[in-house]
Parts: C-alpha cells; sequence; structure tokens
C-alpha cells in the first residue's frame, strides 16, 4: 500500500487532498468540478463514467482520468483498466 499525507489544495488553500509520493498536484473535489461537469459523448466511456460522484471525490486518479477524457486527451488501455480496478475497489468497499 503507498503512503498517503494530506496537503492543501494548490489553488483554493483551504481543502485538505489525499495524496501519494507520486501526485504532482494537490488539486481538491470542490476545484475540480467545474472540468468534470461536461459530458462525455462516447458510448463506451460514457458507461465507464457511470459511477457515483461521491468515488470522484475519494479518488483524484478517477477524476483525473475523467478530465483527460473529457479534454479529447485519448486513454490507455492500461489507463482504462487502471479506472475500472479502482472504480471497483471502491464499490466493494462501499
Amino acid at each position: 500500500m503507498a503512503i498517503t499525507y494530506k496537503q492543501k489544495c494548490i489553488r483554493c488553500k483551504k481543502n485538505y487532498v489525499t495524496v501519494s509520493r507520486g501526485q504532482r498536484y494537490a488539486i481538491c473535489y470542490d476545484c475540480n468540478k467545474s472540468e468534470l461537469a461536461g459530458k462525455v459523448k462516447d458510448p463506451k466511456m460514457k458507461k465507464l463514467f457511470d459511477i457515483p460522484e461521491d468515488f470522484y471525490r475519494q479518488n483524484s486518479f478517477l477524476t483525473d482520468i475523467k478530465i483527460k477524457c473529457l479534454k479529447g486527451i485519448e486513454l490507455s488501455e492500461k489507463q482504462i483498466e487502471a479506472f475500472k480496478k479502482v472504480a471497483g475497489e471502491l464499490k466493494e468497499k462501499n
């Protein structure tokens, strides 16, 4: 298991974000919320991102992948598989 710690958001400087050693920027869910507001057009991706909003709040990786998809950046198979794995683990936990 990776070592994690809490750091203040670099945008709003109010909320704390759980980050790991390899994560460059700590950005809270509230600051990313405007970027997540778009609609996914691809039917496969739409099904992939149909998870509870709370999962995006809990895990910044899921948020980052969805933002990349909304910006039109093509996702690799490894990124998609990792997204499914993390979302599945969160479903089991809740």
